[in-house]
């Protein structure tokens, strides 16, 4: 049983043709899904190389010391080296897992790490996490 009237050659045609909607959103999700990967890009540090390195966790806080000792990383937004004492309490403040994981480049001085490690041990961070990158296959 048909709702409406019988068409004739000529009428115009009440119904919506969704298809090229959907290709046209499956093309934008394609894009998307391409390009979006290629935005989240992180601090380039050289790390040191051992065998293990495993860094897990969904909600983790990386603090990275590159090159220029003037400012640390948190999850890629600067921070002034002076101001990183209060930034870390004031991050850690109403968090339970108090782990930080620390991003060094290989040429910063062992020296730079430790006061860095010290200042981060002072604000109340429990765990430190040492990220290194795995050997170069041969």
């Amino acid at each position: 049983m048909a709702f409406g009237t019988a068409k004739h050659e000529g009428d115009p045609v009440s119904d919506i043709n969704v298809t090229p909607l959907v290709d046209v959103m499956l093309v934008l999700l394609v894009i998307f899904m391409i390009t979006t990967p290629l935005f989240e890009r992180g601090i380039d540090v050289n790390l040191p190389q051992t065998v293990s390195s495993n860094i897990s966790g969904a909600e983790r806080i990386i603090l990275t010391i590159p090159k220029d000792k003037n400012y640390v990383y948190f999850n890629s937004q600067a921070v002034n080296r002076q101001l990183m004492k209060g930034y870390l309490q004031q991050i850690f403040r109403t968090r339970q897992d108090k782990t930080i994981y620390l991003f060094a480049d290989k040429n910063v001085p062992y020296g730079d790490v430790l006061s860095v490690m010290d200042e981060v041990k002072q604000s109340g961070i429990e765990t430190v996490g040492l990220a290194t990158e795995p050997p170069a296959s041969k």
